[in-house]
């Protein structure tokens, strides 16, 4: 049947040209330094300071460990992001992790960490030259003919969350609940925006 074949013919053509618009994962490029910019809301000053993967520093009464910091090839959308764990040292020296999550660059006012005194926000990641190449989405198949039975998709493999991250099998970005007691980090440096010189470090140089 000639009319049977023609609509056949176009739900193939149509299925493939949606497996063509349909946009693929993106790769990512594992970057060795996260950049951040902090607000000191007394005195209203902003420094911008680096931070290494898996390294502590300390930003006024804040402590930022950077665990994993991703941004996208020249070729891609722009997306740069980071999986930062963010404890306060309070007055009596308690430590306590307000936030554990994703930074967005793109989006700072949604997905920084806003405290009393000092806010903190990622802007960039950079050093990176290791090309992560995520799964692509499978394509489109086409529609089964008369009397053969539909494929199972296949389902994209899940993203392994890193090193830190809650949980194994999926990405949380769900902080957790205010004020949950942590062990004492050293930083490896202090950042004071209070300070009058010296660009916010800690005018001792001590940890």
């Amino acid at each position: 049947m000639p009319s049977l074949r023609r609509s056949l013919a176009l739900v193939a053509l149509s299925g493939a040209a949606l497996a063509l618009a349909a946009p693929a994962k993106a790769d990512r490029i594992r970057n060795p330094v996260a950049v951040f910019a902090g607000l000191d809301k007394i005195t209203g000053r902003i420094i911008s300071f680096e931070v290494a993967i898996d390294e502590t520093v300390q930003f006024g009464a804040l402590q930022l460990t950077p665990r994993v910091c991703w941004t996208r090839p020249p070729t891609e959308a722009p997306q740069t992001t980071s999986f930062t764990e963010v404890d306060e040292v309070t007055f009596n020296n308690e430590y306590r992790r307000i936030f554990t999550g994703w930074m967005y660059a793109a989006s700072p006012g949604l997905h920084g960490v806003e405290h009393a005194i000092y806010d903190v926000w990622l802007t960039d990641c950079k050093g990176g030259t290791e090309l992560v190449v995520d799964p692509k989405e499978p394509e489109a198949t086409p529609p089964p003919t008369a009397g053969q039975r539909p494929e199972r998709p296949v389902r994209p493999a899940r993203e392994t969350p890193p090193p830190g991250a809650p949980g194994s099998n999926q990405r949380i970005d769900v902080a957790p609940p205010q004020g949950v007691p942590v062990q004492p980090r050293a930083p490896t440096q202090r950042f004071f925006p209070t300070n009058p010189a010296g660009g916010g470090r800690d005018p001792t140089g001590g940890n």
